[in-house]
């Protein structure tokens, strides 16, 4: 798949790419707001450079709907148009995620050799001092095996969250299970046809910076790198 895909995520929140749920409230809530990031790097792909990254979301009790979108500066930049519908219950989360990207087929292209569309499962618990995530590509616009066959691509994280000189920071390390071309692109091929890849050995931080009483900027940076394609990164962003 052309892949300056997507989410990632780029942002340091703990994961864009862990699904937006909130549990147990007893009214519609709801919310909006605007990254705006140095390089858009999401699970240790490089997939453009400063980004617009809106977002809006709806929860009631555990259910939540989400979209999220990337705009890039450079005119070249993938344009990006994501929807995930979630639950979470204590620690545990479950979502689908509809991602697209406009560089290809238009939007409401779904047929099975004519779509820019991915469809993707997740699973997650959150221990508190570890959450584990495992995502699949279960439709759409997948990546291959080497053999040529839909590689149901697939990916799993571990983030583990601590507080360290009055910042919130996050570790993560996630890896590629089996041999798929969806991830890890080298020089237009992609190194991931193989096998099991570490793909993304990350470090984040956020601080709230508050403005007015009543509002507040979240400034964020993460340093990542991907032992598989060599590369390393460094994001910074702010959250409006």
């Amino acid at each position: 798949m052309n892949r300056k895909l997507r989410r990632g995520v780029v942002l340091f929140i703990g994961a864009l790419s862990f699904p937006v749920a909130l549990m147990g409230q007893e009214k519609v809530e709801s919310d909006i707001s605007v990254d705006l990031v140095s390089g858009y790097i999401w699970r240790g792909q490089d997939l453009g450079n400063v980004s617009l990254q809106p977002s809006v979301s709806l929860s009631y009790k555990g259910f939540s709907l989400s979209g999220w979108g990337s705009v890039g500066f450079d005119k070249d930049d993938t344009k990006e148009f994501d929807l995930t519908l979630g639950y979470a219950t204590g620690g545990f989360s479950v979502s689908v995620t509809d991602y697209w990207f406009n560089q290809g087929p238009g939007y409401f292209h779904y047929g099975a050799t004519d779509t820019n569309h991915v469809f993707e499962a997740q699973v997650g618990y959150d221990f508190g001092v570890v959450a584990v995530n495992w995502y699949t590509n279960f439709a759409g616009n997948d990546g291959l095996t080497s053999s040529g066959k839909r590689a149901y691509s697939s990916y799993f994280s571990a983030a583990v969250p601590f507080r360290l000189g009055g910042l919130e920071w996050e570790a993560v390390v996630g890896a590629v299970p089996w041999g798929t071309d969806f991830y890890n692109a080298v020089d237009g091929g992609r190194s991931g046809a193989g096998g099991f890849e570490v793909s993304e050995v990350a470090l984040g931080a956020s601080k709230s910076l508050r403005v007015t009483d009543g509002y507040s900027l979240s400034l964020f940076g993460r340093m990542t790198w991907n032992p598989a394609t060599e590369g390393a990164y460094f994001v910074c962003g702010v959250t409006f």
